[in-house]
């Protein structure tokens, strides 16, 4: 039996700020029992809710050096069963005491090279020695690094292979070299310009690419991306470098969780089979809820987001006022750059009848709008993977993308000679491109209705659940420790 490690800052349902939280949360248990002994490891943040804290189990605890500071931080291992999966929890109140699971850079910086220090520290105890540790985004960067530095001739890891999946390429956990060998205690002939040097700092993420034994992203499209100077975030270079070993696997999406059918927090629920009417009730009681003219006639799009620009939210901004003609439902749900927060909130002052902004974020409501929506806007100037997209499909609302990454990877443009497609899509960055689609979008909407629906049954029908994906990392874990 493969033993299999993830290591990671988040994951559902203990911690979430993103689509990261999920992928750990989901593809463990998608994983077979009887090939995989699947655990996962993540820091024992105090915010972590009660229901779950309360539960945690004591192991043991120990001290541990921290580069050259002159202390040596508490280890406490916590541990607790979920759903099959052993989770192990890094305790540490210095650390992890806190109300969010992000802070400030620096202190962030600090926090997850003890963990990735910590995570390797603890195997041994509990003696679970990983054939492969899959670490996720820059936050464990350093676990590969420390396995091929401070761990190299320790005979428990020998064999020990490492995977890092690149979630979101911009953020990389970069810092002057100094402070850095002040927190790790590594040698010099480590920050250089082949190794975790990048522009006179060091990176993190950086690390965890050049020494991990293999590479990973979320989609084939952004694999292919991030090797482009547009899209690689200054590692353009290394990502070509080491093509080789890096490969895009779609993330997927519970669709134990998100499914239309048994959906507890929508208002009516539905199949491919009885859509039209449902779909119909769903959206009717949502525009009661939100103070919309209740009318299943009008065309409902929608935004779940984080509002900032990587969303493609400037390109909103431009053409609003055409986006919001008088057929038209816009509803919004998400929080961000106080820019686009005040464009929402002034556009349902302007037309209460047309706009809803919600301008927080709400698991129930979200839920709401998959399922009322005509259509779900996603015109994002990158995206990794997105789950916004998949969801929408499931629920037979018909995604609005940009051709980038996942988005190009899972939404078919609809072809209306051809009649194929499960949504819309556009390629280049431009404001009036974006609108051009979603007036074609609404026209198919209002005079070709039989063919919209015929889009939403190939939409229910796709399957991006995590079957598929799991089955690729399957594949890829099994060639690693064959190697």
């Amino acid at each position: 039996m493969k033993r299999i490690l993830f290591a990671a800052s988040e994951c559902v349902p203990f911690m979430k700020t993103g689509g990261l939280a999920d992928v750990v949360g989901a593809l463990p248990k998608m994983l077979d029992k009887n090939e995989f002994d699947v655990r996962v490891i993540m820091p024992s943040y105090t915010c972590i809710p009660w229901e779950y804290r309360s539960k945690f189990k004591y192991v043991h605890h120990f001290y541990m050096d921290m580069g050259k500071l002159n202390f040596s931080p508490h280890v406490g291992i916590m541990t607790y069963e979920y759903d099959g999966i052993t989770y192990y929890f890094v305790d540490n109140e210095d650390y992890f005491k806190t109300d969010k699971p992000y802070c400030s850079t620096l202190y962030d910086i600090e926090r997850f090279i003890f963990f990735s220090k910590a995570v390797l520290a603890i195997m041994p105890v509990i003696d679970f020695k990983p054939d492969i540790i899959h670490c996720h985004d820059w936050q464990t960067g350093m676990i590969p690094v420390f396995l091929r530095t401070l761990y190299k001739d320790n005979p428990f890891y020998w064999g020990t292979k490492t995977v890092m999946t690149i979630h979101n390429l911009k953020f990389q956990g970069i810092w002057d070299i100094k402070t850095f060998k002040k927190f790790t205690n590594l040698p010099d002939n480590i920050f250089t310009p082949d190794k975790l040097e990048y522009k006179k700092d060091a990176n993190m993420l950086k690390g965890g690419l050049v020494y991990a034994d293999y590479i990973t992203t979320v989609s084939n499209t952004y694999a292919y991306e991030i090797q482009t100077p547009q899209y690689g975030e200054g590692l353009d270079g290394l990502l070509r470098a080491r093509h080789l070993q890096l490969r895009g696997i779609l993330n997927g999406i519970d669709y134990g969780i998100y499914n239309p059918e048994t959906d507890k927090e929508i208002y009516a629920n539905y199949s491919v089979k009885n859509f039209k009417a449902k779909k119909a009730e769903n959206k009717r009681r949502l525009q009661e809820e939100l103070g919309l003219p209740q009318d299943e006639g009008k065309f409902m799009i929608g935004i779940i987001s984080r509002l900032t620009d990587q969303k493609g939210l400037d390109l909103v901004n431009r053409v609003i006022e055409q986006i919001c003609d008088p057929n038209t439902q816009f509803v919004v749900i998400g929080t961000g750059e106080p820019r686009y927060e005040n464009l929402f909130k002034h556009f349902q002052w302007k037309y209460p009848d047309r706009v809803s902004a919600n301008i927080f974020f709400s698991e129930q409501r979200a839920h709401r709008l998959y399922a009322a929506a005509d259509a779900m806007l996603v015109p994002s100037r990158f995206e990794p993977c997105g789950l916004t997209q998949l969801i929408s499909l499931r629920y037979g609302t018909l995604p609005i993308v940009r051709e980038t990454g996942g988005l190009k990877d899972t939404v078919v443009p609809y072809n209306e000679f051809e009649n194929y497609g499960n949504g819309f899509s556009f390629a280049k960055y431009d404001s009036y491109d974006m609108l051009n689609v979603i007036n074609y979008a609404k026209t198919v909407y209002f005079t070709r209705n039989e063919n919209w629906l015929e889009i939403v049954k190939r939409a229910m029908k796709s399957d991006f659940s995590w079957n598929s994906s799991a089955n690729q990392y399957a594949g890829m874990y099994k060639w690693l420790c064959n190697k």
